[in-house]
């Protein structure tokens, strides 16, 4: 398998042979359970499907009762197919022995929600600077946004205030610094998008 399902922990550091202290990301990653095989004659491509994290049955529909019990598992909360894999049977088990240590990997997240933001937190604007000559209430403006008589409208794309985060965002080349298989866990350096108990995917 190219990847795997999991859940973002909490960050921590560690030393390196050399001394550095290294902030890295504890991701609990699987065990992940083959939930279905997409083919070329039937769906038209080839992917695997991966589920992750146990739900209850008496909150899981009709159809995807069935669609678990194909596999001969239980329910799980998160699902999501890789396009890159090896020979996989419908109900195996993927866990995290696929990576090794030393190896990079892609980590993908929803981040944090932070609402809706002004220029100044959501873009890194420096607001109008200075309360000297009236500006009392102009710190975190925006200022001019362009627009004058002509076009007499707001360009689409022009950076203001907004809801911001809450997006879907790649993390690439992180290192895998330690392997737990015993509990499951993974340890890659720096930060990874999401809250702590998000679901991330960790991609080879």
């Amino acid at each position: 398998m190219s990847g795997i399902i999991g859940k973002k922990v909490g960050m921590t550091s560690i030393y390196d042979s050399e001394g550095r202290n290294i902030p890295c990301t504890v991701i609990e990653a699987g065990p992940c359970v083959v939930t279905q095989v997409r083919t070329t004659e039937k769906d038209g491509y080839e992917a695997v499907q991966l589920g992750y994290d146990e739900k209850k049955e008496k909150n899981t529909t009709g159809p995807l009762k069935g669609h678990f019990s194909k596999a001969n598992t239980t329910p799980k909360r998160k699902l999501v197919e890789f396009d890159e894999f090896e020979e996989t049977q419908l109900g195996d088990t993927i866990t995290v022995g696929i990576f090794e240590e030393g190896e990079y990997v892609d980590v993908v997240g929803t981040s944090k929600g932070k609402g809706f933001q002004g220029v100044v937190k959501r873009h890194g604007f420096g607001g109008v600077g200075m309360q000297t000559h009236g500006q009392h209430n102009r710190l975190r403006a925006p200022g001019s946004l362009g627009a004058s008589s002509w076009p007499s409208r707001v360009f689409k794309g022009t950076r203001m205030a907004g809801r911001t985060g809450g997006a879907r965002v790649k993390i690439q080349n992180l290192q895998v610094l330690k392997i737990y298989p015993e509990q499951n866990l993974l340890v890659v350096s720096g930060s990874v998008p999401g809250a702590k108990g998000s679901y991330v995917i960790v991609d080879k």
